[in-house]
Parts: structure tokens; C-alpha cells; sequence
């Protein structure tokens, strides 16, 4: 599942570089897709396991969590996803950084302010990255730091050298 919800955008980025051999509507046709497939194969496995933290799947985990990520025609299955996931976090079984991503995620999706600055988006005009609005900006890097990611201002950074 998480090399189908990769591939595509892999195949996308090499496509802004000029480099893939797929043109752009092959290229999101086939990334709705995956994410499709990946959306109903991920709410059966929720269904009939729960949240597959690291104590079931391992590391994997992680790549559940993306694909979770990716589900963004579904918002009640993100918000269904945080309540079982902040469960497993609780318990040191899954990562805290991967809620916080999700969070903030679903909160931007809900076209509210989110909390750790994790949502990036580009400026037209500048090309410079800039987080969606903050619910608390001035308290960010500690929120962030507790969730285990670094100052927001690294982290944008890291966007506008891509």
C-alpha cells in the first residue's frame, strides 16, 4: 500500500523537473487511484485490527499513518483515525510526530488554524514556503518539541530549498 501511495508522488515530482516519462494527467489519474484503493484497504484494516501501531506492524506503522494522511476526501475517517491513533501514542506505540502531522492536517482541512505548523503552502507569487495560519504562533516550537519535531522555522526551510 505505501509504495502505491508513493509512487505517483514520486512520479510527480519527477514530472516538475521534466524528468518522467508519464504525462500529468496519466501521472493524477493514477495517483487518485492508488490513494482510492489505498483509502478502502486502510479503513478495512481499521475495521477488523484498529490502529496497527508498532507492536502489530512495526515501523510500518508509519507508512499506515501516510496513506492515513492521504485521506483527505475523508475527514471523519482522519478525525476517527486521531482518536484511535492518540491511543496508541499514549502507550509509546506509535509516533507522536505522525499525530501531530495528521492533526494539523485535518484541522486545515477543516480550514481551521492549526497547532504544530506542520501544513505548508506555497506562495504564488514569492515560491516561498509559509505554514497555514497557527493557532498559537507564539507557543509553536514548544508544541512542536513536545511532538518530537524541530522549530518551525527549520522546518519551513527545508520546503524553500526543495
Amino acid at each position: 500500500m505505501f509504495k502505491d501511495d508513493q509512487r505517483w508522488r514520486k512520479e510527480y515530482n519527477k514530472f516538475q523537473q521534466k524528468k518522467s516519462a508519464f504525462d500529468e494527467e496519466t501521472i493524477n489519474s493514477n495517483w487518485l487511484r492508488a490513494d482510492s484503493i489505498n483509502e478502502v484497504k486502510a479503513k478495512a484494516i481499521i475495521n477488523k485490527y484498529g490502529y496497527p501501531g508498532y507492536n502489530r506492524v512495526g515501523d510500518t506503522s508509519n507508512d499506515f499513518w501516510a496513506i492515513v494522511q492521504h485521506c483527505d476526501d475523508d475527514i471523519a475517517f482522519q478525525e476517527r483515525i486521531l482518536v484511535l491513533l492518540k491511543k496508541e501514542v499514549d502507550k509509546n506505540n506509535a509516533d507522536r510526530s505522525n499525530y501531530a502531522l495528521l492533526t494539523d492536517r485535518v484541522l486545515v482541512n477543516k480550514h481551521q488554524k492549526q497547532i504544530y505548523g506542520t501544513q505548508i503552502k506555497l506562495d504564488p507569487k514569492t515560491k516561498k514556503a509559509a505554514p497555514f495560519p497557527l493557532k498559537f504562533p507564539k507557543s509553536v516550537d514548544k508544541l512542536r518539541k513536545q511532538m518530537g519535531l524541530g522549530p518551525l522555522a527549520v522546518y519551513v526551510k527545508s520546503f524553500n530549498t526543495v
